[in-house]
């Protein structure tokens, strides 16, 4: 029998769920497959600890690592050559002007060393819907009238969950994140920052490593 779209349940942004718990034995922490992106479903992961995370040809794969990549306030670590490039750069910053322009440059702009991305054209739209509702945050940052850089993720009320960023210009997503750890650590308090999981680039800005138990212990 078909229905029109009038007479299914929508998922709204008051939707919840339980996922499953991590089995503590499996090094990579996929809790679930399946399901879908509506908003209440994936508030519920992020409130749980969980993340979305998987290829164009695969199913949703739900993540709880066993290890979480961390920024506390305090740890993070700017560079002296990034502090002369800020007091001297031409580049401006701006918050939730772009929104939709960011998450598909995090998703076109190619990448060293991949060959795709794993932002697929259902997550954009899933999170472009977060960012209506209020929830997917993106700074911007401008080479006079182009976007040269840029970041996404979700402001979780005590803590921000990077998603994804990219730059076409030198330093800019580091503009970028810096702007970011200053309007939400520094001025409106912020317990941290999750990366998710480990890279050189969140190492360098000071980001560690802790377990699962220690991260769902601060959600």
């Amino acid at each position: 029998m078909y229905c029109s779209g009038d007479d299914l349940p929508y998922l709204s942004d008051q939707y919840r769920i339980t996922f499953p718990e991590p089995d503590p034995l499996d090094e990579y922490g996929i809790v679930m497959v399946g399901g879908n992106l509506s908003p209440g479903i994936l508030l519920s992961a992020y409130e749980q600890g969980v993340f979305p995370w998987f290829d164009p040809h695969q199913p949703i794969l739900w993540w709880n690592p066993p290890r979480r990549c961390i920024l506390f306030p305090g740890n993070y670590h700017l560079s002296h050559s990034m502090r002369r490039f800020i007091r001297r750069t031409s580049l401006t910053v701006t918050r939730n002007t772009a929104f939709e322009q960011v998450i598909r440059a995090c998703k076109e702009i190619p990448r060293p060393g991949q060959s795709g991305t794993w932002l697929t054209e259902d997550m954009v739209e899933a999170y472009q819907l977060l960012h209506e509702l209020g929830y997917a945050v993106s700074y911007e940052v401008w080479d006079g009238a182009k976007l040269a850089g840029g970041l996404y993720g979700l402001h979780m009320g005590h803590y921000f969950c990077g998603e994804s960023m990219f730059t076409s210009v030198s330093n800019a997503s580091k503009l970028a994140f810096h702007t970011l750890y200053t309007d939400l650590i520094s001025h409106e308090g912020l317990d941290f920052i999750d990366f998710q999981v480990t890279n050189p680039h969140s190492e360098s800005l000071g980001a560690v490593e802790i377990e699962r138990e220690a991260f769902l212990a601060l959600l």
